[in-house]
């Protein structure tokens, strides 16, 4: 024989186990919902990443362009700085070309072949004199050589010649100037340097 007991829900046990079934069911419930949330975090990280990282390439962006634009006006400046140094040399060569102008005019005026000489020898004087004029103001200077020391730092010796009359190792003769640009070389002077013979006793050896 089988016995049915038949409980009455309001039993305090019952009351107990309906609580612990809701507070399970509510606790799997509340599992379920808050899943959802918990890649909120990362997911906000990332962007925050991301928009840092943009923020980074647009500096990068700007900074490339202004190293770009920068290096664009330093090339225009040096150019026009090579321009204008290159004009205000070739401007100081312009009043020798129009002497010589004037020089090749004059030989068509003169008549008689002694004249034409005479004004060929004043118009190339005038035009060294000028063209020395020029580089000196430009800063170039003429090195002095004859009589002089030879200075390998200055001077090209082209030929070595024996002699009585110079020290050994002095300049005798010049064959193309040299020029100092502000204290720098600008031109070797070549030059033909002394090699002193020594003087041989004459005298033959003494008598017994």
């Amino acid at each position: 024989m089988t016995w049915h007991t038949n409980r009455d829900p309001s039993d305090p046990l019952d009351l107990v186990s309906a609580e612990k079934t809701v507070s399970v069911e509510d606790a799997a419930a509340g599992t379920r919902a808050a899943a959802p949330n918990i890649p909120a975090q990362p997911k906000a990280d990332l962007e925050a990443a991301k928009a840092e990282s943009e923020q980074w390439r647009d500096r990068f962006l700007r900074k490339a362009a202004e190293l770009e634009n920068f290096r664009k006006r330093s090339e225009r400046e040096r150019t026009e700085s090579a321009t204008l140094v290159k004009i205000s040399v070739l401007a100081e060569f312009l009043p020798i070309m129009d002497a010589c102008e004037r020089a090749l005019k004059s030989f068509k005026d003169e008549e008689n072949q002694q004249g034409r000489l005479k004004k060929y020898r004043e118009g190339v004087e005038l035009l060294y004199k000028q063209l020395g004029d020029t580089l000196s103001r430009l800063g170039v200077v003429a090195l002095e050589t004859r009589g002089h020391r030879f200075d390998p730092h200055l001077h090209e010796a082209l030929m070595h010649q024996e002699t009585l009359d110079y020290e050994d190792n002095t300049v005798i003769e010049e064959l193309r100037r040299g020029y100092l640009l502000n204290e720098r070389m600008l031109r070797p002077a070549q030059v033909v340097v002394a090699h002193a013979l020594k003087q041989e006793n004459d005298k033959g050896p003494a008598q017994p």
